[in-house]
């Protein structure tokens, strides 16, 4: 009984293992397959792969570095309705805006749910996009280091959202915008240069 038991929970943590993935940027220079790079609004993002000797997983990371309304890159063969999706960031520079996000039930580049976290505001707020238009639902104020590596990530299911910055549960949120799944990925604002790493995505 007690070897059952125990293959039973080696067979429930395998099968939660197998239902996450992580990118670590690190098997080419250039954007893993199924990455596509593009933006909401107007401006050419710049989305490459670029080695850096801070990364949590050396040696690359995924860099944006252009200028747009908001800088996206989605993992186009994703579909993920209620699940999680993680990333860590730094925010290197910016005049504008200092950011770093995750999006989730992305449907195309203007129509996505985004949390995002800003070295020059000091906060993490959570929105919708539907056509373009950015809507806030829920937010925080907290001290977001630049030139630091934070961790950023979300839990969804339904329309219950969990948010969870460097390890500490912010806020729960709800919204009910977008009910079905959709593509996963990473944003900034205007001319935020921002570092990604250690981007991960699943299911609860």
């Amino acid at each position: 009984m007690r070897w059952r038991i125990l293959s039973l929970a080696a067979t429930t943590l395998l099968t939660a293992q197998l239902a996450a993935e992580t990118i670590h940027f690190d098997d080419v220079r250039k954007l893993p397959a199924n990455w596509r790079p593009t933006a909401t609004g107007e401006g050419v993002a710049i989305w490459s792969v670029v080695a850096d000797n801070t990364a949590p997983s050396k040696p690359n990371v995924l860099k944006q570095s252009g200028e747009a309304t908001y800088p996206v890159c989605l993992k186009d063969d994703t579909n993920l309705q209620d699940g999680f999706v993680e990333v860590k960031f730094k925010a290197v520079a910016g005049k504008e805006d200092q950011a770093g996000g995750v999006v989730w039930r992305a449907q195309d580049s203007d129509n996505y749910y985004i949390c995002r976290a800003n070295a020059l505001e000091d906060n993490v707020r959570i929105y919708h996009f539907v056509k373009g238009k950015r809507t806030q639902f829920k937010g925080a104020n907290l001290t977001v280091k630049p030139g630091e590596w934070h961790t950023l990530r979300v839990e969804f299911k339904g329309s219950a959202f969990k948010v969870i910055f460097d390890g500490r549960h912010l806020f729960d949120a709800e919204d009910g915008t977008f009910k079905d799944a959709g593509k996963v990925g990473v944003w900034t604002k205007a001319d935020s240069v921002t570092l990604f790493d250690d981007f991960q995505f699943g299911e609860n």
